[in-house]
């Protein structure tokens, strides 16, 4: 039995298929749901969880260098947010771009953890190291 760390299984699976280079999202509750792409949906009530709290468990089990998120998310939340979000990919370098051009990696995930965050464009791609 796991008493530690990430504990839902359909998680952990998913992680466990993660491999050099391969992508991981990590999605607020309005992100787009595309068929192809494994999610997991985690979402309970608003901001429960919320992106940077499953951000720290996934950073917790696997290694990756480097993050993608949309240019809207700079310009639409505080700058304690940026900051929180900044703390949170800490030693990770984030590329920013324009949402549409963000939503056009996901299909190549390995799959997409939808949580309940309310932040605006609080969405992360994380490729393994």
């Amino acid at each position: 039995m796991i008493k530690t760390g990430v504990l839902n299984p359909k998680i952990l699976s998913l992680l466990a298929r993660v491999r050099h280079t391969n992508a991981l999202v990590i999605a607020d509750r309005g992100f787009p749901f595309w068929p192809q792409v494994e999610t997991v949906d985690i979402s309970l009530v608003d901001d429960v969880p919320t992106v940077l709290q499953v951000l720290a468990a996934v950073r917790a089990v696997g290694g990756y260098n480097q993050a993608y998120m949309a240019r809207e998310f700079q310009k639409n939340n505080s700058a304690a947010t940026r900051a929180a979000f900044a703390k949170g990919l800490a030693g990770i370098p984030v590329k920013f771009e324009p949402h549409v051009n963000f939503k056009k990696r996901v299909p190549g995930a390995i799959g997409l953890i939808r949580t309940g965050d309310t932040i605006q464009y609080a969405n992360l791609i994380l490729i393994s190291g």
